[in-house]
């Protein structure tokens, strides 16, 4: 489509019709190709790398386009070629990361695309600056201590702009994210929004909104633009706000409308299985994908994890040896060393590729809580802490910062604080019993019995992972004198135990049997009793009073005594309780009491 010169505004926006008007349906295939194309194109010439490599991977998954259907490249206006020569120089600059030289040569520029490099370049400029004074020393920095001092200005700059309406769907997406980098998170959800509507194919805009929704209510309120993209980016939010069902759905829907290649997709479902502990469907997913794309770094330390999870050290040596010959200074493929470190229990050198992954990027949020990790396992509390800190302030939706922390006060015998912290783990995985095991005992060490029982409730309805809530909530019951509580706990542990059909030795069985061994004793159920006693023989640490209880047993009967026909009143576990089911669908967190010293 033809343009006329003088007519700046029409020129430029006249190509990015198609993208300003994306379908909300996956009908077209190929115009939705042509439009990952163009915004490739664009993407790349604004010196934005990760979305280009997003758009141009997505592209790549769809069927090739004829000759005749590609597009030309948009046509240059008046102003774009004033500031040629300029943008030219200076993206050559910023591609070799030259950021003040390349602001430098800019200044002046009226152009879109020159202005938003002019800007941008300014704003990396800060960051790197930032990010220089970060990493030499990883101690205990305090929140906004270093800062990108550009910030301001570019703020001011770019409101002016914005109040003017000058600010195109890049222009829009840096505002973002200079208003988000000053904790201006509402102003900043406004002008993201703004930018997907302006611009909806740019997935770094989707992506940064993506970074500031905490919750789904949050999500309900926002004003998207109808285009296939929000499909992409409901999966990736539903995915990070752990409401897994949804993502997987959600993800498939994409597969089936014709993104089955894609390795983006791929590897977003693999780290959806990953978030709901399903191991070997996430191992099995990322083997896939690692035959599709052998080169592929990102998500690696992701599954580098489920290797360490799994203990398959041959694995995960071989993955690291792979890396390191790909690329051995991205983040990625330093985590995936230190989690072989951590694996080998040379925890220090593991803490020094953490380190070094941090400064190579220090918002790299694994690291940080991998690094946590090793500290705790080092014993050094003060900088687990200050790990799992920095973790948080780069993304507080990680659970595993929260919950480490909560482990960490709790070796500093500091039960209110590990209590604040495991609640908010909770929060964000109500469906991990882990959470839920660890608030019950930190209620448990407060004497919150009420809500410590709820909790290992909670935990065995959700799927127990460790075995363990029934056993507490046994003693528990055992400890307020509910004897026939207790032994339905027992009862229903040893049968959970005895129906997975592993082979695992559960350090609580023989405390089960011995308990049901004496409650039955003390019912005169002597048949029962018996068979729970002739159980304790098999272990240690009962043997002795499992053979003293059989004695006696065979007293009683010797000496006539008649077993007991009256069974206690009998105790129901709730319904929903009695199915043995691990849900993928989130549940709500526990209404808990706050307790406050």
């Amino acid at each position: 489509m033809a343009a006329s010169p003088s007519v700046v505004p029409v020129a430029l926006t006249t190509p990015i019709v198609p993208v300003l008007t994306a379908s909300g349906d996956f009908s077209n295939l190929r115009e939705i190709k042509k439009q990952l194309l163009l915004i490739a194109g664009l993407t790349r010439e604004r010196g934005l790398l990760h979305s280009s490599k997003w758009s141009a991977e997505l592209a790549f998954s769809l069927p090739a386009l004829p000759l005749a259907e590609l597009q030309p490249p948009p046509p240059i206006t008046e102003e774009d070629a004033q500031d040629m020569d300029a943008y030219t120089l200076a993206k050559a600059y910023f591609d070799v990361k030259e950021y003040d030289r390349a602001a430098h040569f800019l200044h002046g520029c009226n152009s879109k695309k020159a202005y938003f490099l002019y800007m941008y370049s300014r704003y990396l400029s800060g960051e790197k600056k930032k990010d220089d004074e970060t990493v030499d020393s990883l101690g205990p920095l305090e929140k906004g201590q270093v800062k990108n001092e550009a910030l301001r200005e570019l703020r001011v700059e770019l409101s002016k702009k914005h109040q003017a309406r000058e600010l195109d769907g890049f222009g829009l997406y840096l505002y973002g994210v200079v208003l988000r980098k000053l904790d201006l998170v509402k102003e900043a959800i406004d002008v993201f929004v703004e930018a997907t509507h302006v611009l909806p194919l740019h997935w770094g805009a989707w992506l940064e909104l993506c970074n500031l929704i905490t919750d789904k209510e949050m999500l309900k309120f926002l004003s998207l633009p109808d285009t296939w993209m929000k499909e992409f980016f409901l999966a990736h939010i539903y995915t990070e706000l752990q409401l897994i069902e949804e993502a997987l759905q959600k993800y498939q829907n994409l597969i089936d409308v014709g993104f089955s290649k894609s390795s983006y997709i791929v590897s977003q479902i693999a780290v959806a299985y990953h978030n709901i502990r399903d191991i070997d469907k996430a191992l099995s997913i990322f083997n896939e994908l690692r035959k599709q794309d052998p080169y592929r770094i990102e998500n690696m330390d992701t599954f580098s994890n489920l290797l360490y999870v799994r203990s398959m050290k041959s694995e995960l040596s071989y993955l690291a040896h792979n890396l390191c010959e790909i690329d051995k200074y991205r983040v990625e493929t330093c985590c995936v060393i230190g989690n072989y470190y951590s694996l080998r229990s040379q925890h220090e050198k593991a803490a020094l590729y953490f380190q070094r992954a941090l400064k190579l990027n220090p918002r790299y949020l694994g690291a940080w809580t991998l690094m946590g990790h090793e500290y705790m396992e080092m014993k050094n509390t003060s900088a687990a802490i200050q790990a799992y800190r920095h973790a948080i302030e780069v993304n507080k939706r990680d659970y595993r910062a929260w919950y480490g922390l909560g482990q960490t006060y709790e070796i500093l015998k500091m039960p209110f604080y590990c209590l604040y912290y495991y609640r908010r783990a909770h929060q964000l995985r109500p469906n991990d019993s882990r959470m839920l095991v660890a608030l019950g005992e930190c209620y448990e060490k407060l004497n919150q019995l009420v809500e410590a029982k709820k909790c290992y409730w909670r935990a065995y309805a959700v799927g127990d992972v460790e075995k363990m809530a029934l056993v507490k909530l046994a003693k528990l019951h055992e400890q307020l004198t509910e004897s026939e509580q207790a032994a339905q706990c027992y009862i229903k542990y040893i049968q959970d135990i005895y129906s997975c059909g592993e082979i695992v030795e559960h350090l609580e069985e023989s405390t089960a049997f011995r308990y049901l061994a004496q409650y039955y004793f003390k019912c005169k159920l002597w048949d029962e009793a018996s068979t729970c006693a002739q159980k304790c023989c098999a272990f240690n640490d009962t043997r002795e009073e499992g053979k003293a209880l059989l004695r006696q047993i065979l007293q009683l009967r010797n000496q006539g005594e008649t077993p007991s026909t009256e069974m206690p009143a009998p105790f129901f576990l709730p319904a929903s309780l009695s199915a043995n089911n691990t849900p993928t669908r989130r549940v709500s967190p526990l209404n808990l009491s706050s307790v406050t010293p």
